[in-house]
């Protein structure tokens, strides 16, 4: 009854863990969630009065369909600013989020058959849009070497079929953050094997510690006019629900992004496009400094609980705001006696026996990880990982 390509993927795993969450907090369960990809923060001043502004002005018209030009002027400098690099209002396409920026990119790049490699882990959407648009994933694991793909190891998954390559840093789930050698890397391939790189840097305000956010294309400029750059405000200004987002890349891009755009969701909402505009010239900082703030504190909490864990690594936990944890030492004796024991197992037991509910690494690729967010509010937090120590300490 079906058209075919609904075999290719289900829903998304993170949302799947969500679901699951809320239904035993609807059934009457103290639950603490910590599967979301989002920050528990009120809105930035700026972003309010942007938005009640334009509802007070009667706004509520189509804009263009890539978004005001306004707005992608303001977001070309954004971009400028953050990669070094120049970028005009003509490269930008305002988007439904990331994710349609992403699904643009798949739809005009990848011709049936076209390969893309991926890290894995990798966040779930990467390879199901892939498959929606007729290409093929190809995964290369990056497990062994801090979660960060051996540039080898890409190199190897090329073939005559190869598209395009992945680059997600700091990553999710893993947080990880490319090293600069790994970008050059990667730059220096696409280029001699004419590749594109679609390179999300949803979570690239958020670093940690001695490590630094770098840009492909600041660490590669040769690279420019073959990068796609996907970001949105979701993660930076703490505006998951209002979908906004945006795709820059090569004006020949842009222009099929929009034609297909036009096709599908037309222009983003509006009243969020003007929130994001008033914060973009009059917003300073400060609200991004104290959402940095914020998740610093909540990870220095978090590792200090986590260091009670007895068989499984303290996460690095570089950037963004994930604590991906590595359940191999824990699944071992389980693996050796000839079970199929996965992370799935894990969080069916956290959510039963402590209340807790986080996100298993078979959404990721991988079934000995497991992912925890802590963007929720530091009390919650503490509370939930103790309880959740607990439990994998205790586990057989």
């Amino acid at each position: 009854m079906l058209a075919q390509r609904t075999n290719l993927f289900g829903s998304s795993g993170t949302a799947a863990a969500r679901a699951a969450a809320k239904a035993a907090a609807d059934a009457g369960r103290e639950i603490i969630d910590l599967t979301a990809g989002e920050i528990w923060s009120g809105l930035a001043s700026t972003i309010r009065d942007g938005a009640i502004d334009a509802i007070n002005k009667g706004i509520n018209r189509y804009t263009d369909t890539i978004g005001m030009m306004e707005l992608r002027e303001a977001v070309a400098r954004k971009v400028s600013l953050d990669t070094g690099q120049s970028w005009k209002a003509d490269e930008i396409a305002m988007t439904s989020g990331a994710k349609q920026a992403l699904f643009n990119a798949a739809m005009v790049l990848l011709n049936p058959g076209d390969e893309v490699i991926i890290p894995a882990p990798y966040w779930t959407t990467f390879p199901a849009q892939v498959l929606i648009s007729g290409g093929k994933p190809v995964f290369v694991d990056t497990r062994s070497n801090g979660y960060v793909p051996p540039i080898e190891n890409i190199r190897a998954a090329v073939t005559d079929r190869t598209r395009a390559i992945v680059v997600n840093t700091p990553n999710n789930p893993t947080g990880a953050v490319y090293d600069v050698p790994t970008l050059i890397g990667i730059a220096e391939l696409a280029i001699n094997r004419n590749l594109w790189i679609i390179s999300d840097e949803c979570y690239g305000e958020f670093v940690h510690g001695h490590h630094t956010h770098h840009h492909v294309v600041s660490v590669g400029p040769e690279v420019r006019s073959r990068t796609l750059v996907v970001n949105a405000f979701s993660k930076s200004l703490a505006l998951t629900g209002w979908r906004i987002g945006y795709l820059a890349g090569p004006k020949e891009v842009i222009n099929a992004a929009k034609a297909l755009q036009s096709h599908t969701t037309s222009n983003p909402n509006v009243i969020a496009q003007h929130a994001v505009l008033a914060h973009l010239q009059r917003g300073n900082g400060s609200y991004e400094s104290r959402l940095r703030s914020q998740l610093a504190s909540a990870r220095q909490v978090g590792l200090k609980v986590l260091s009670s864990l007895t068989r499984i690594p303290v996460p690095a936990a570089q950037g963004g705001f994930y604590f991906y944890l590595d359940l191999s030492d824990l699944l071992r004796p389980t693996l050796m006696s000839g079970a199929d024991a996965t992370a799935d197992e894990v969080i069916n037991s956290l959510l039963a026996e402590a209340g807790v509910a986080a996100v298993s690494g078979t959404a990721f690729g991988d079934p000995v990880g497991l992912r925890l967010s802590y963007g929720i509010p530091p009390e919650k937090l503490e509370a939930g990982l103790r309880r959740l120590v607990e439990v994998l300490n205790a586990w057989q």
